[in-house]
């Protein structure tokens, strides 16, 4: 197996770890204390991080079967974009800066091209 396929794939699940104990923060400890607005945001935060971890953990896999792409650059930037997003997202629940909001599409374009930067990866590799 791939050292670097190793390494994503336990970040990722570390990642999804944290996102369902986000959730269930959100689900239990926040649920008296935010208003409906910056639940849908803590909410939309923990779904993006679970999405961002599973997405980690999928190419940590997918390295694992192709050690020979360049898997850190993408992954890199798909953990960057989660952070990003799901960071300012839930900051900006709990009350952060609103100059935040401007940040959060950098995290959000992010994901997105290391998302198509991974599926161009693995199409390479497939077909």
């Amino acid at each position: 197996m791939s050292g670097s396929g190793v390494f994503w794939t336990g970040v990722g699940f570390l990642g999804l770890a944290l996102g369902v104990a986000a959730g269930a923060f959100g689900a239990h400890a926040l649920q008296g204390s935010l208003d409906a607005e910056n639940l849908q945001r803590w909410d939309t935060a923990t779904r993006y991080l679970v999405y961002g971890f599973l997405g980690i953990t999928l190419a940590g896999l997918a390295a694992t079967v192709w050690p020979d792409a360049s898997w850190g650059p993408p992954l890199a930037c798909l953990f960057l974009g989660t952070a990003v997003f799901s960071g300012t997202v839930g900051s900006l629940a709990l009350g952060g800066p609103r100059w935040l909001g401007a940040v959060t599409p950098v995290g959000g374009t992010l994901m997105i091209v290391a998302y198509a930067w991974i599926g161009w990866t693995v199409l390479r590799r497939v077909g």
